[in-house]
């Protein structure tokens, strides 16, 4: 199946919303950075609902076709990357994220509205 990146967000988002994640941002990188398309940002409030949130996704992107192309840090769910392609997601653990804060540090994207 060829999901566009616009779906594969969609998907991501709506896996992380159904397993109660935080805070759950979309970062447009088009014209921003090559890296992907998307940064889906989240995160959860153990590590049990990290590995949780990830788990969720990694169901649905696999019913829906979508190659998962690489996956970090689920041992220690502290800041656990998904890389869908197009669509980099980053769930974090609450104490994780506020000290990173990456939606600063790509402050030059543009935020993705959810109607």
């Amino acid at each position: 199946m060829n999901n566009s990146p616009e779906q594969v967000m969609s998907l991501a988002v709506a896996a992380a919303e159904d397993k109660k994640a935080y805070d759950v941002v979309t970062l447009d990188l088009k014209g921003v950075s090559l890296i992907a398309d998307y940064f889906v940002i989240c995160h959860g409030n153990s590590e049990t609902q990290v590995q949780a949130i990830v788990s969720e996704v990694r169901k649905r992107a696999d019913e829906a076709g979508v190659r998962i192309r690489g996956l970090e840090g689920m041992e220690t769910a502290r800041w656990v990357l998904l890389d869908l392609g197009d669509v980099v997601m980053h769930v974090f653990h609450r104490d994780d994220r506020e000290y990173y804060n990456i939606e600063r540090l790509w402050s030059d994207a543009k935020v993705v509205e959810r109607v």
